[in-house]
């Protein structure tokens, strides 16, 4: 079952299409990655969708019904890339005022802060202003403040920005761990090899409009070359490597990077070194990488602008 649903939201400034047209739904439980360059939208739909912006045409569905931002706003966790913490305010104290902002009484807001706190070996923060924290402490504040309420709907805009790998690990960790759990997780950022590590299904966007969406690594697929990578036990004769099965595109010590022709398979492009009576020690399509696919799609709209 989907637990958000968007059908054809379009958002207008005068003339400027900020979303024009865009449809997509993301199954409970699922780490939906949301993508595009500076401007494509992505801050637009998102505030959609958290009831900040009213759309000018289309529906958001939310649980399977009509979306209503007064009742359905403490089921969302928001975490924008921009710090919206109060930097003269102690930690502990504003994580207590967010939780109960979000619905939560003032005995299960400092429970949950506690537990979230001893999770994060944070409790030596408690009394800390917002403004004495490295960028990376405060975004582990502002990550607990945003999943105190356990959300249905979390969303992480760029939630790794400022932490060292270690505490990139830990929340990186807890998204996985919220998921599992049933959290629907939007993650909004620039880093495609976060997404293509982290991601289920992804929607890209770019101009207001929809350019692609689909499972990970359906979209790879759908965007291969055609390119192998066959690693072998000996260096064959060059000579003898002319086929008609494939094209070597590089060669460096006993591997082979090669594109496979048109009517031949990947049988063909062993078979090639096998009677040759040369071992084949490693074999592997390459797959083009979501930032390959990012950069490629963008820019064929920017073309054709």
């Amino acid at each position: 079952m989907n637990l958000l649903e968007v059908q054809h939201l379009k958002k207008y400034y005068a003339t400027h299409k900020a979303v024009d047209d865009i449809s997509f739904d993301i199954p409970r439980g699922s780490i939906f990655g949301l993508l595009g360059p500076n401007g494509a939208g992505k801050t637009t739909l998102l505030r959609m969708i958290t009831g900040i912006f009213y759309p000018d045409e289309g529906n958001i569905l939310f649980n399977g019904r009509p979306f209503n931002p007064q009742e359905d706003i403490h089921s969302i966790g928001y975490m924008p890339e921009e710090r919206g913490l109060y930097k003269k305010m102690k930690v502990g104290e504003q994580a207590l005022y967010l939780a109960q902002l979000k619905g939560l009484s003032e005995k299960e807001a400092r429970e949950k802060v506690k537990h979230w706190f001893n999770k994060f070996d944070m409790n030596t923060w408690w009394n800390k202003k917002v403004e004495e924290l490295s960028k990376g402490m405060q975004q582990k504040v502002q990550f607990i403040s945003t999943i105190l309420h356990n959300p249905s709907l979390l969303i992480l805009d760029e939630p790794f920005s400022g932490l060292d790998p270690l505490n990139a690990n830990l929340i990186k960790q807890e998204i996985f761990d919220l998921s599992q759990a049933g959290t629907t997780i939007i993650f909004s950022t620039h880093r495609m090899e976060q997404v293509e590590e982290i991601c289920d299904r992804i929607l890209l966007v770019n101009k207001g409009r929809k350019l692609l969406e689909g499972q990970v690594q359906e979209v790879k697929q759908t965007f291969k070359q055609h390119l192998f990578r066959i690693g072998v036990g000996a260096v064959p004769n060059f000579a003898q490597m002319a086929t008609h099965h494939f094209t070597i595109i590089k060669q460096h010590d006993h591997a082979y990077t090669v594109k496979l022709n048109e009517d031949s398979s990947t049988n063909d492009i062993l078979m090639h070194f096998i009677r040759q009576d040369i071992p084949v020690t490693h074999f592997e399509e390459i797959l083009p990488t979501l930032n390959e696919i990012f950069i490629t799609q963008v820019q064929k709209t920017e073309e054709y602008a």
